[in-house]
């Protein structure tokens, strides 16, 4: 007797294709991921063959698509994702299915950005807006635009200088709130240390949105200031370590001025004068690693971008950061294993998203403007009790 065929589901085959090709997935990439062969993938995009259900959720994982858009008669009419400007020129990781990783987190990242936009018209409240003063042109002085949006901001040195020991690396959270409170969203995503990033830019009036990466915390307040930067000169892209971009291009230009700006703004020079001593009239051969540590533990930054703000300044010859100290902080940050697990597992979703987002989630949630269901999609949480966790502990 027969075995009877397993029933399929009416997938679309355009849809299929079109889901993998709008994140840059090749084939055997395509295929990793759902745990099938190219030949599978192949056969149902070409109509040869049909999904099972369970196949088909684990590409619309894989495509970042909902689930049902399979089942569509046509192509969804959405725009189809193009990456922000890699700024990196490199990747010290190979990956090859890179690009796909990256464009999922910029869609993450544009997502968020939209939800927010959302929430605010269902909350009634107009969403900040950047003033035209907050921008300047990228010929301009870093260290002028560095003093000027840092006043915006209204970010005192107090922040900074009144941290000792462990306590500096919660400047991070301190940071982010000051960006939000402007109308920056701040996001982190670990996903892009994998491929080298540090940090990703998507400028947008209103709310920029700045993703960092896994780094000790004095390292993400430098890539946080980096990408502030960005919004400053309102450039979109993706940021790799201090000085990786090739010489002599825009992409160059770019970084060194958000380079300059991110030093600036967290060490400004007379408060570096103060913490050190004057600039001598000529740069220094040498500088012990006490008197780097001192500026980095007075700024709640990392020794590499302490540095790198001494160099800028004409403390000491750019030769002793390039040959003698920028391979050992190079390997150390290649090191970083980051620390360990949050204390409540909602922090997780908090964290990745930023205060600013998770408070307009629980505002229109908690007011009955949104429902649970609702509250819980925002926040990409499937366990509700998590949405409780994050409430109950939102800005301990």
């Amino acid at each position: 007797m027969a075995t009877a065929q397993k029933e399929r589901a009416p997938f679309n085959r355009d849809v299929l294709q079109w889901a993998r090709k709008r994140v840059r997935l090749s084939l055997d990439s395509a295929a990793r991921g759902a745990g099938v062969t190219p030949d599978h993938i192949q056969r149902w995009e070409a109509g040869a063959d049909v999904p099972t259900v369970k196949q088909a959720r684990k590409l619309a994982n894989v495509y970042d698509v909902p689930f049902m858009e399979f089942l569509s008669k046509e192509r969804p009419k959405i725009k189809e994702l193009e990456l922000v400007p890699d700024f990196r020129l490199h990747s010290d990781v190979e990956a090859p299915n890179e690009q796909h990783e990256l464009l999922l987190i910029q869609a993450e990242a544009e997502e968020t950005r939209l939800n927010a936009l959302d929430l605010y018209d269902i909350l009634r409240i107009k969403p900040p807006v950047l003033d035209d003063s907050f921008y300047w042109a990228l010929g301009k002085s870093p260290e002028a635009a560095a003093a000027s949006v840092r006043e915006v901001l209204k970010l005192p040195m107090s922040e900074q200088y009144s941290r000792k020991g462990n306590v500096k690396a919660k400047f991070i959270s301190a940071f982010r709130n000051y960006l939000e409170r402007a109308g920056i969203i701040t996001m982190k995503n670990s996903g892009l240390a994998a491929f080298g990033a540090r940090g990703m830019c998507l400028f947008a009036s209103p709310l920029p949105v700045l993703v960092f990466s896994k780094e000790a915390p004095t390292a993400q307040a430098f890539t946080l200031a980096h990408e502030l930067g960005h919004v400053v000169v309102k450039e979109s892209g993706i940021s790799g370590p201090i000085g990786t971009a090739p010489n002599k291009t825009r992409a160059r230009q770019v970084e060194d001025w958000c380079d300059g700006f991110a030093g600036a703004f967290l060490m400004p020079k007379a408060e570096v004068v103060r913490v050190l001593y004057p600039v001598p009239r000529r740069p220094e051969s040498g500088i012990d690693d006490t008197r780097i540590a001192a500026v980095a533990n007075a700024f709640c930054v990392s020794r590499h971008a302490a540095l790198v703000r001494l160099v800028e300044l004409g403390y000491v010859e750019e030769e002793f950061y390039w040959r003698v100290k920028r391979p050992q902080f190079l390997q150390q940050e290649r090191d970083f294993k980051g620390g360990g697990r949050p204390e409540y597992y909602g922090s997780r979703f908090r964290s990745s998203r930023g205060d600013l987002y998770t408070g307009l989630v629980l505002e229109a949630w908690s007011n009955g403007m949104i429902t649970n269901h609702n509250a819980a999609e925002f926040m990409g949480i499937k366990n509700l009790a998590h949405l409780d966790d994050i409430r109950n502990h939102f800005r301990n």
